[in-house]
């Protein structure tokens, strides 16, 4: 690859993936938020924060993913120039959405499957359900804006997304900080974890109907043609092809999620210091995967607009360049984060407990981000070429049966073979980072049989 080729690919990538790094940022900075400001509130609330997150990111989302199959159909259609199809796909996935939502929060309000897996008191499940319940009134705006999101990245168009992220984070912090600690002057109770809940929900319904004005008013969207006479009804074929790129993209990032998410359910039957320690690495992760995903999503969106313009050889270096880049910064990142690792974990908690149940986990942190950066560029990758269903496979077995199902056995000792430094939470941080390198082998190797048949089209072409 030449460096002038290279430099001009990244240019391209690291324009349009700035805004959603910072948009993401802003994002799960407030789960951030939440972790702090209810680390400092009490350590059980904390807890019921952890196990109370997964279950609700696990159902959010891999529901998310469906929705975001709006996204590669978009772009290509984007790329040849079919507006007004491209904006019939919006109406579309939000029927989609909808739809998903009534599923998902019946879901989070009967979370009883999650609560058998932590085993926890009565009085932290009480918590949890309080915090799902609330979460479930938030879900059909978060899928809502979710389309939003996922129509605009297809577009080229991520600064109207960050906007409304980088918003909703300025409304969440004071937020959280007024209902998770209360303000007696003013008669507002202490709501603990289920404020961190009620905060979210005002911000996402927020979001939703300040993306409905703009979509509504910005002439932007005008060749679209998304008004008419209202939500177009549902179109059988067009939702069949969202759910058919959709149901395996979602599954894969369902499967990916809860496999990382579930560690906090069972990590929870180790002890009240022991979740809390996991809590604080895993958002740590979570807030460096932004990079990452950024860029893949960047590169994604990219390679399938120029596949929709019908320039495969500009695309193919496109994922070339995007995957070698992202490596690059991941690499960088990780290698920052893991030498600065004591400091960045007593930010977060002066409980020496909590601390000490952190830091071995972090050790496992720099090659973890690395291949989880090297699986996501790859998958986001196959997206575009609307390719999902085998990356779905590869995350079950991988993800499941490698991270989550040896993760098991290694921190709980199942096999009574389990060295003393693997037992308990960094059993599930090593089992997790070895699934994930299989997984990103895999789905690399994947990539390259794809670029090596479109290479071939093109050149019988």
């Amino acid at each position: 690859m030449s460096g002038g080729r290279f430099a001009d690919s990244v240019r391209r990538i690291v324009h349009l993936a700035w805004p959603l790094f910072i948009g993401q940022i802003s994002v799960v900075a407030f789960a951030t938020v939440d972790t702090l400001l209810v680390g400092r509130h009490s350590a059980a609330d904390l807890a019921a924060l952890s196990v109370g997150s997964a279950a609700y990111i696990t159902v959010f989302i891999g529901l998310m993913g469906v929705v975001l199959a709006l996204g590669p159909i978009v772009g290509q259609l984007y790329g040849a120039r079919q507006l007004e199809q491209a904006g019939r796909q919006l109406h579309q996935a939000v029927w989609l959405a909808l739809a998903l939502a009534l599923l998902g929060s019946t879901v989070l309000l009967f979370p009883a499957p999650f609560m058998a897996l932590a085993r926890m008191t009565p009085e932290q499940e009480a918590r949890v359900r309080d915090y799902l319940s609330v979460l479930a009134l938030s879900l059909p705006a978060s899928l809502l804006f979710s389309a939003y999101r996922g129509f605009n990245n297809a577009l080229s168009r991520p600064k109207a997304v960050m906007a409304l992220q980088v918003g909703g984070l300025a409304l969440k912090v004071p937020l959280s900080a007024v209902l998770i600690g209360g303000l007696p002057a003013l008669g507002v109770p202490a709501l603990g974890v289920v404020g961190c809940a009620t905060s979210t929900a005002i911000v996402m319904w927020s979001q939703a109907i300040v993306a409905f004005v703009v979509l509504r008013r910005s002439e932007f969207y005008a060749p679209f043609m998304l008004w008419g006479r209202g939500l177009h009804p549902p179109d059988r074929q067009a939702l069949w092809t969202q759910l058919r790129l959709g149901v395996p993209m979602g599954l894969s990032i369902l499967i990916e999620v809860s496999g990382f998410a579930l560690m906090a359910v069972f990590i929870a039957r180790l002890g009240t210091s022991a979740v809390a320690g996991h809590q604080i690495a895993a958002n740590l992760v979570s807030l460096m995967f932004m990079l990452p995903m950024t860029l893949a999503s960047a590169t994604s969106t990219l390679v399938a607009q120029r596949i929709g313009a019908r320039d495969p050889h500009d695309a193919r270096r496109l994922v070339r360049h995007g995957i070698g880049f992202g490596l690059l910064a991941a690499c960088v990142l990780g290698s920052l984060v893991f030498l600065g690792r004591d400091g960045v974990v007593r930010l977060y908690t002066q409980d020496a407990a909590v601390i000490a149940a952190a830091l071995p986990l972090l050790a496992w942190m720099t090659l973890f981000h690395v291949v989880d950066a090297a699986q996501t560029l790859a998958s986001f990758v196959l997206r575009a070429y609307r390719i999902a269903t085998v990356p779905m496979f590869i995350f079950a077995g991988s993800l499941w049966g490698v991270g989550l199902g040896g993760g098991y056995v290694l921190a709980f000792d199942v096999g009574g073979w389990t060295p003393a430094p693997l037992r308990g939470a960094p059993g599930y941080w090593a089992a997790s980072t070895a699934g994930l390198t299989l997984a990103a082998a895999l789905l690399l190797a994947v990539v390259w049989r794809v670029m090596r048949e479109a290479r071939r089209q093109t050149a019988s072409a």
